[in-house]
């Protein structure tokens, strides 16, 4: 189906800027893309106006009057899980929008994005999609990445930071030159953390040590590497 044949969604804005809602909702409106149904200015709304007004996507900034749309997104996706958030924000810090996702947000635009964008940002998550807004999507990968990284820290406790960077690149199927060239270190040091990952996970193989790693969510971004 076409973006233009999908029904226009009904969208709750949630925002405490009174002229910033009045100016998001002409401009969905205007463009016959999409209907407001509601509007609430705090977090604390949100619930009530989602039971009574049944809309198919929150839009929701992050900065609320109390609490945060981080928090208020996590609340909503917990007790409305096929409901899509879209978080439409003044933050573009990769902190906020790593937050925005973990707590079940689908989509994530900066303000200031033009009106096509929101509208097809909109559309996107209304229809079980998922989009990042064009400013920010070039950091998402990287920024995944770390997260997974950091993850990985946490389940491999024994492990270094560099001794998990070895591990992913491992974990990528990288040999030991490419993992040298890509860390900028030596191929001896390289073999030296790996025998100290070896160890420190009790494998003796480098396909026993890609296991545990894949186990833990890494190197599973290889496509095309």
């Amino acid at each position: 189906m076409r973006e233009e044949d999908r029904p226009v969604p009904r969208v709750l804005i949630v925002d405490d800027h009174p002229l910033f809602r009045e100016g998001l909702r002409a401009a969905l409106e205007s463009s016959g893309g999409a209907v407001v149904v509601a509007e609430a200015t705090t977090g604390g709304e949100v619930p009530e106006s989602v039971d009574r007004h049944q809309p198919d996507v929150v839009i929701m900034d992050l900065s609320l009057p109390d609490i945060s749309g981080i928090e208020a997104t996590r609340r909503l996706t917990e007790d409305h899980a096929g409901l899509p958030v879209l978080i439409l924000t003044m933050s573009d810090d990769d902190a906020s929008l790593l937050a925005a996702l973990q707590a079940g947000a689908r989509g994530y635009v900066v303000k200031g994005a033009g009106s096509d964008e929101v509208l097809h940002a909109l559309r996107t998550v209304a229809a079980g999609g998922a989009v990042i807004g064009s400013e920010i999507a070039a950091r998402l990968s990287p920024l995944l990445s770390g997260s997974r990284q950091r993850d990985a820290e946490q389940l491999f406790p024994a492990l270094t930071s560099r001794e998990v960077e070895v591990l992913e690149l491992i974990a990528r199927g990288h040999d030991n030159r490419r993992i040298a060239r890509e860390l900028v270190l030596s191929e001896k040091t390289v073999r030296n953390h790996i025998t100290h990952v070896f160890e420190k996970l009790q494998v003796t193989s480098r396909a026993e040590a890609v296991a545990r790693a894949r186990d833990a969510g890494l190197g599973e971004d290889t496509a095309g590497n």
